[in-house]
C-alpha cells in the first residue's frame, strides 16, 4: 500500500520550487495563486530568498505548505492508500487528501504561522533534538525540570526534540548529556513549538478553523496527536487544532501506518528529513521522496 507523508517546518532551502514552477503548468498555477491569496510575493522569497528570510516562521509554513502541495499536483495519478504529515505538513497531507481546498489550506497555514509567531514573541523560548535515549528516559528529565519544558516531536526512535523555555532548555540538556544522550543539540528556530506556550496560537487557530469547511478525505489521514487514522471531518479539525500544542507523535503514526498494510512511502515536498526518519524507524519499508 502506498503512503504519502508531508514535511514540516525545517524542510525549507533556498531556491525551493524553482524548478517545479518552470516545468509544471498545474504547480505554477498554485504559485501564482499563493503570492495572491497571500498578499506578498511567497515566491519571489522561496526562489531567491536567503536562509534568514526563508527562516521566519510566518514564510517557512506557507513556503513549505505551497512547495509540498504543487509538488503533489504533479502527480497524474495522484491515489494514496492513506496520508500524514510532519506538524505543519499535515495541512499539505489534508489538501492531498481532499480534505481542505488548496485557498483553505493555505489561508489556515498563513493564520497559523503568525499566530505561531505571535507567541513565540510573547515568552523567549525554544527547542533541542536529544539523540541517544529512550523517549521515556527523556520524558522524566522534562518532568523533573522546574520550568515549561515537554517532548514535542517524537521523530524516530532515539530522537526526540524538546520544547520550553530558554532555562528549561538549558537545564534538561546539561541533564540528559550527563545521563548519556549522544547529543541535546539547541535548534535555530522561532519558539517552543508544540508545548504549552503554544496555547494563544491554539485559540487563534479554533477560530479560523471554526469557519472553513473540512470534507470527508479520499484516505485515512494518520494525525500527529494520537497516530491513528481518521476520516471523520470534525475528528480532524478537533486534532489539527490539538496539534498546537501536543506532541508530533511521528514515529507512532509511521508505525501505525506499517502495521494497517503500508510498504512504499513516498515523501512529497522539499527535503528528503522524513524519508531519512521513515528508514529509521523501519529499514524495510520502501521510501522515496519527490519534490
Amino acid at each position: 500500500m502506498k503512503a504519502f507523508v508531508f514535511p514540516g517546518q525545517g524542510a525549507q532551502f533556498s531556491g525551493m520550487g524553482k524548478t517545479l514552477y518552470e516545468t509544471h503548468e498545474a504547480a505554477r498555477v498554485l504559485f501564482d495563486q499563493a503570492d495572491t491569496l497571500l498578499g506578498f510575493k511567497i515566491t519571489k522569497l522561496m526562489f531567491e530568498g536567503s536562509v534568514e528570510d526563508l527562516k521566519q516562521t510566518k514564510v517557512t509554513q506557507p513556503a513549505v505548505f505551497l512547495h509540498s502541495v504543487a509538488t503533489v499536483k504533479k502527480i497524474a495519478d495522484f491515489q494514496p492508500d492513506m496520508v500524514a504529515g510532519h506538524s505543519l505538513g499535515e495541512f499539505s497531507a489534508l489538501v492531498a487528501a481532499g480534505v481542505l481546498s488548496f485557498e483553505d489550506g493555505l489561508q489556515l497555514v498563513s493564520i497559523r504561522a503568525q499566530a505561531m509567531q505571535k507567541a513565540c514573541e510573547q515568552r523567549a523560548s525554544t527547542m533541542a533534538a536529544v539523540l541517544g535515549l529512550p523517549d521515556e528516559i527523556v520524558e522524566d528529565v522534562c518532568d523533573k525540570v522546574e520550568d515549561v519544558i515537554v517532548c514535542a516531536n517524537y521523530n524516530c526512535p532515539g530522537q526526540v526534540v524538546i520544547s520550553g523555555t530558554i532555562d528549561g532548555i538549558e537545564a534538561a540538556c546539561l541533564k540528559l548529556l550527563e545521563i548519556g544522550a549522544k547529543r541535546a543539540l539547541k535548534l535555530v528556530v522561532g519558539g517552543a513549538f508544540h508545548s504549552p506556550l503554544m496555547e494563544p496560537a491554539r485559540a487563534e487557530l479554533e477560530k479560523a478553523i471554526g469557519i472553513i469547511p473540512f470534507s470527508r478525505p479520499i484516505c485515512p489521514v494518520y494525525q500527529n496527536v494520537n497516530a491513528k487514522p481518521s476520516v471523520d471531518p470534525e475528528e480532524i479539525k478537533t486534532n489539527l487544532i490539538t496539534q498546537l500544542t501536543s506532541p508530533v507523535r511521528w514515529t507512532q503514526c509511521v508505525q501505525n501506518m506499517i502495521a494497517d498494510g503500508a510498504d512504499f512511502f513516498i515523501e512529497a515536498g522539499p527535503g528528503t528529513v522524513l524519508q531519512g526518519l521513515i528508514r529509521k524507524i523501519n529499514k524495510d519499508v520502501s521510501v522515496e521522496s519527490i519534490g
